[in-house]
């Protein structure tokens, strides 16, 4: 995925993780996450952009990928289980976006969601 940086934007790190949109459904992709946003380029089921809301925050960009601006996000939650960790993003809209990173780890995620 080509990133279009912001002004004083800078990258934090990526990760291959599934993403839960608030319509339902799963979708296999990259989340790279920055300073000032999060970025989510499905690489399965392109379809995903039908069961996104066009709420006016989350959109998927001019490239082609979702963008979540940080200032949205109003609470990260962590779920964990044997087979599953979920970071849960609540947005300033009430909707949930959920990342989940398997069996791995969540908590670098989660820290690079949570840093400005």
């Amino acid at each position: 995925m080509k990133i279009t940086m912001q002004p004083g934007e800078e990258k934090i790190d990526t990760w291959t993780i599934i993403y839960q949109p608030p319509g339902g459904g799963k979708f296999n992709g990259k989340l790279t996450v920055t300073n000032k946003r999060l970025l989510y380029d499905a690489k399965y089921d392109v379809s995903a952009k039908g069961l996104l809301s066009e709420a006016m925050f989350v959109k998927w960009g001019s490239e082609g990928y979702l963008e979540i601006p940080k200032q949205e996000i109003v609470l990260v939650e962590v779920e964990k289980s044997f087979l599953a960790k979920k970071a849960i993003l609540t947005l300033a809209d009430g909707t949930k976006h959920v990342f989940n990173y398997g069996v791995l780890d969540i908590s670098k995620v989660v820290d690079a969601i949570n840093r400005n």
